[in-house]
């Protein structure tokens, strides 16, 4: 793809690229080459001239997304080793293996590819556009795919961006396999668990793959446990609290439809199970309605309450409300796992949140745990939005 515009920014509007933070916004530009279109690759300049960048143009206030600092076509090539430098670190990570074909190979911005997430299932990636730059670019993507990851590790690449992009000038655009396709198998493991991947229609590209190693944390404390896990969308969590010996498991999603696949993964994992219950119902309604004591441990992982700034507020009244209920149910000497994925929570509203909750119900509180993302969710450290889950385990008296 040949660079086709340029962007000349205003004066003194170029510090933050100079510290290598990814994104311009609409703000700082003073001249932009005529006939700019969603998606078109500009090289980015200081007032006076200097080069800063290459990136995907788009209009809404992020007006380009950086891709690279150093002044080199965005092409094949640079995919493929954008890629490469992606795939190797999740070998070093030991994230690879025939006990787990579940991992995110492109985090946006963690891996210097803002506006892409790649994540693969067994032998299919799933490519997902969040720019109109990426969506352009999704046939070279999997073809520099192809070439960066073994053939016989992925041999279907299935394009997912419906949901994520609102506009992107072409008529004919829809969610479909750009290779490969036929006799795909739906089913990958994490960590030695079978789990059914819906990546045509279920959220996000299919599955939450953020939570494995929080997962694990479940499973380590679950035994002989009586565990409630609140929006369980396709039951990971419950999943690995059945492994880790759990006495019960109760899963409760506001989706029929994700019940349905939480039981799915369940007699994937363990059969006809007496242990596991599930029910399609309101999250805050279910915690209301049971007894005290019911459970020993209890799995608090809602979606994004704030998906931008202006609803912050009203986010964490949602977390405090929801961690008091929990924290005035569960059984004594028993833990809490709260989560908060919204990018808009700092670590430390969510936090003082908690305590609020804690506080208001007049129990003994200790935080054992301070979780976050996984590694293949890498935080760019020049960007820091790309932190986003966070979470504590409570232990409560």
């Amino acid at each position: 793809m040949k660079n086709q515009g340029e962007i000349i920014l205003k004066p003194r509007k170029d510090n933050s690229l100079r510290r290598f933070h990814p994104w311009v916004f609409s703000g700082a530009i003073a001249r932009a080459s005529e006939g700019l279109q969603e998606g078109d690759v500009v090289r980015v300049f200081a007032n006076d001239g200097a080069f800063l960048g290459v990136g995907h143009y788009q209009t809404g206030s992020i007006s380009v997304r950086i891709l690279t600092f150093e002044d080199v076509p965005i092409d094949r090539d640079f995919y493929v080793r954008r890629l490469t430098e992606a795939y190797q670190i999740r070998l070093k990570a030991d994230l690879i293996r025939s006990d787990n074909t579940i991992y995110r190979l492109v985090y946006g911005e963690g891996d210097n590819l803002p506006g892409l997430i790649i994540d693969i299932y067994d032998n299919t990636a799933v490519i997902q556009a969040h720019s109109v730059g990426m969506h352009r670019d999704r046939r070279l993507i999997a073809e520099a795919l192809q070439e960066v990851v073994p053939s016989h590790a992925v041999e279907h690449f299935f394009y997912k961006s419906e949901a994520t992009l609102s506009y992107t000038g072409d008529p004919e655009f829809h969610n479909e396999y750009l290779i490969g396709g036929e006799n795909v198998n739906p089913v990958a493991v994490e960590n030695g668990l079978k789990f059914y991947i819906d990546w045509l229609r279920g959220q996000k590209t299919g599955f939450f793959i953020d939570q494995r190693e929080n997962r694990k944390l479940v499973e380590k404390y679950a035994q002989d446990c009586r565990v409630l896990n609140l929006f369980c969308y396709t039951g990971g969590f419950s999943a690995y609290a059945m492994r880790g010996g759990a006495r019960k498991v109760d899963s409760v999603d506001s989706s029929a439809k994700a019940v349905m696949m939480t039981n799915e993964n369940i007699r994937l994992n363990f059969g006809e199970d007496v242990r596991h219950a599930s029910y399609s119902e309101d999250a805050f309604k279910f915690l209301k309605k049971i007894e005290k004591d019911t459970y020993d441990l209890i799995i608090l992982d809602p979606p994004a309450f704030a998906k931008h700034r202006g609803a912050i507020k009203n986010a964490l009244q949602g977390y405090k409300k929801l961690n008091l209920a929990a924290l005035e149910k569960i059984a004594p000497g028993g833990m809490i796992f709260t989560f908060s994925c919204s990018q808009a929570i700092t670590r430390e509203q969510f936090r003082i949140a908690i305590f609020s909750a804690a506080a208001l119900s007049r129990r003994r509180v200790r935080i054992l745990h301070q979780l976050e993302q996984p590694v293949d969710h890498p935080i760019n450290i020049y960007h820091p939005e790309g932190e986003y889950l966070k979470g504590l385990v409570l232990y409560v008296v």
